[in-house]
């Protein structure tokens, strides 16, 4: 079990996928400041639930990710900081603000590639590209749907999580998935009713577009 800073966000972060943040509140301002001097400058990112992470007072998931810090930039009254998803993290305790959030957290089991998986990674890979296209041009889209992968094959399924355009509770799903098998099958079945829905919104877009003429 480790101590580590925690940085609860509105959104998930995947391991071996970016993450880019504009940090201004001073706990965390603060919380930048001690990593710095740390060999392995790293901190916890997990999910906030409910309520809003300005000010604290959040609900926080009790899973979430390590972020190494890759780079900092100072901003005028902030800073811009570049990171990288690693392990999965569990969190077994929050203790009290010191003046960020701070959590003992164990560390999850990375999950194990089959090469018996080959085929369904590649129809992940199929759909998500797909939806994340379809998302795209309806400008609900978050990632380029020709983002290029990692050869590794547990990286590249983590990182097809990433780039599937669903909400946050669904990647909340995957994020809590026990079998690389378990991650990419949710990943095709959730990208699959995603596809749906925008299927249907771009309908709705066309019909409007067609009774303005």
């Amino acid at each position: 079990m480790d101590v580590v800073a925690m940085f609860p966000l509105g959104s998930v972060l995947f391991p071996y996928t970016p993450l880019v943040l504009r940090v201004f509140e001073p706990r965390y301002l603060t919380m930048m400041g001690r990593l710095l001097d740390l060999e392995d400058a790293e901190f916890g990112v997990v999910l906030i639930e409910r309520g809003f992470e300005a000010g604290g007072g959040d609900e926080r998931a009790s899973i979430g990710t390590m972020a190494r810090i890759l780079q900092i930039e100072a901003g005028a009254a902030d800073l811009y900081v570049v990171a990288v998803g690693g392990e999965r993290i569990a969190v077994d305790r929050w203790r009290e603000d010191d003046p960020h959030p701070v959590a003992e957290v164990s560390t999850i089991a990375p999950l194990v590639w089959d090469d018996a998986l080959a085929p369904l990674h590649r129809e992940a890979e199929q759909v998500v590209r797909r939806v994340a296209t379809l998302a795209s041009v309806l400008d609900e889209g978050r990632w380029d749907p020709g983002t290029a992968l990692s050869d590794d094959p547990v990286e590249s399924t983590w990182q097809l999580a990433a780039i599937a355009p669903l909400g946050e509770y669904d990647r909340f799903r995957l994020l809590k998935s026990t079998s690389l098998g378990g991650l990419l099958r949710a990943i095709v079945d959730l990208c699959l009713e995603e596809e749906l829905v925008l299927i249907a919104r771009a309908a709705d877009a066309r019909d409007a577009d067609d009774g303005n003429l």
